[in-house]
């Protein structure tokens, strides 16, 4: 699959997640078979007037290129401007994508994000003049509408591919539902069915099967997987054996274990030992979801500000399996 010049490996993305798709979490997930990983999304007004901490969320390695570096705002200039003079020339950047989904209240509020679905106008003139300057392909991500008395995802999509975005990532919700109730897949269908440019679904994709049966229902071109990466990297690799017709293998208590042991030195090496320690003790809870015995263990982890006590905690919980 192509997204403009950019070759990717398969079509199993990851979907960009505020405080969950760093630097390390993408790692493991370009690892264990993520076609495309995106990041956390990164205010163009941050980039612009040069926060330190949004510098933190642009942090990108080899390892995971393909990379899409997801921006947001709703001043079409500052939005042109950060790409034309930050973005464009980092040749360890592949894809821009574009927000016009987040549906968090700090977000919306200041007229980004899912916001946008509101404003068709703008967002064709923010999509125009992204477009014009930028020198790599550019994405967007949308909902459904801002609400179900507003169901406009269509009609931006057309607007899309009118003003030159490269893929198309639909939620299928509307801004109101969060992340509640079930996504609507069939809408997910009609995107596809009125723009010719690739369209990725997105929206409870939780185990194998379900990406696979969002492939089938939808004809989209890719899927992108948000919450079902959550402590469970090897999503990506089971799906991609499901479609291709290999083996599906869990991995083992150990394994998940051993994973999340990788995960917390990955991030500490990154981040440092202080915020990595603080930042795993909800990737941790994640990643012991379901095995047995775990709530002490998560209990015990979020009281934890040391990374060798928080390791030797998770191997002697291996130990139980052993």
């Amino acid at each position: 699959m192509r997204i403009g010049n950019v070759k990717l490996e398969n079509n199993v993305f990851l979907a960009p997640m505020a405080g969950v798709t760093d630097l390390a979490f993408r790692i493991l997930c370009k690892e264990m078979g993520a076609g495309l990983v995106v990041s956390e999304m990164v205010s163009s007004k941050g980039i612009y007037y040069k926060d330190p901490g949004t510098k933190t969320l642009l942090q990108v390695n080899p390892k995971e290129r393909p990379i899409a570096i997801q921006i947001f705002g709703s001043d079409p200039e500052i939005m042109a401007n950060i790409v034309e003079e930050y973005l464009n020339p980092r040749e360890d950047i592949d894809i821009i994508d574009i927000n016009m989904g987040c549906p968090a209240p700090k977000i919306v509020k200041n007229g980004d994000g899912s916001a946008l679905m509101k404003d068709i106008i703008l967002a064709r003139k923010i999509l125009r003049e992204v477009v014009k300057v930028s020198n790599k392909p550019v994405t967007l991500k949308i909902r459904m509408g801002w609400d179900h008395d507003n169901i406009n995802g269509v009609d931006l999509a057309k607007i899309a591919e009118e003003e030159g975005i490269s893929a198309l990532t639909v939620h299928a919700r509307t801004r109101d539902m969060f992340y509640s109730g079930e996504a609507d897949w069939n809408f997910i269908k009609k995107v596809k069915e009125s723009v010719t440019i690739p369209v990725i679904g997105n929206g409870d994709i939780f185990e194998p099967e379900d990406g696979v049966r969002m492939f089938e229902l939808t004809n989209c071109d890719a899927i992108a997987i948000g919450r079902g990466s959550q402590g469970n990297p090897w999503i990506f690799k089971r799906i991609i054996n499901l479609m291709t017709g290999k083996e599906d293998i869990l991995p083992s208590p150990e394994e998940i274990v051993r994973m999340c042991i990788k995960h917390l030195n990955l991030v500490c090496s990154i981040k440092g030992e202080r915020v990595g320690v603080r930042e795993m003790r909800k990737h941790t809870a994640w990643y012991l979801k379901g095995l047995r015995n775990s709530n002490e263990v998560k209990n015990l982890i979020y009281t934890i500000d040391n990374k060798e006590e928080m390791e030797r905690i998770l191997l002697e919980y291996i130990g139980l399996y052993s």
